[in-house]
């Protein structure tokens, strides 16, 4: 139970982290680092850090009820498809993208426009697949042989291996 509850915490914080640094890389770009001498460069790259752990927060704190529900979803159904996170991760990112329209000044520019739109879809595939890689493609607990679940044919009887 400690083992389930540390893999996906440690699964949503990577998931955090990772699309906090994908949305920055909108923001500054690779090529834009690589254009700059070389003493600026550490400056830029280390403001891209600090951007990415600020996003990250942001993108944990809206995600987390939405994700613990999905989470538990997924583990109560043995869900193990990359397919299942990367869905629900652009879900909430797009939920995200809706949720900064809605506060948005009237007057103000918008956020709704091609870029944004392709960032929030990009934080969220990539925190999606950073979930399923380090928590969701064991979600539901172990397999037994590491093909079958042994929930999946209850009644099965399992060969003893001598």
């Amino acid at each position: 139970m400690f083992g389930t509850m540390f893999r996906v915490l440690f699964g949503f914080i990577i998931a955090c982290l990772v699309a906090g640094a994908a949305v920055v890389a909108f923001v500054i770009t690779p090529a834009d680092i690589a254009t700059l001498p070389a003493d600026l460069r550490w400056e830029r790259l280390g403001s891209a850090g600090m951007l990415s752990l600020l996003a990250a927060t942001h993108v944990a704190i809206f995600a987390f009820p939405f994700a613990l529900v999905a989470i538990a979803i997924g583990e109560g159904l043995n869900i193990r498809s990359w397919i299942y996170y990367v869905l629900v991760a652009i879900a909430l990112a797009l939920g995200g993208f809706g949720a900064h329209y809605l506060v948005e000044v009237v007057g103000e520019p918008t956020i709704v426009n091609d870029y944004a739109f392709r960032a929030f879809l990009t934080l969220g595939f990539f925190g999606g697949f950073a979930y399923w890689m380090t928590a969701g493609r064991r979600a539901g607990g172990r397999r037994d042989d590491g093909a079958i679940n042994e929930e999946s044919h209850a009644g099965a009887e399992i060969p003893d291996e001598a």
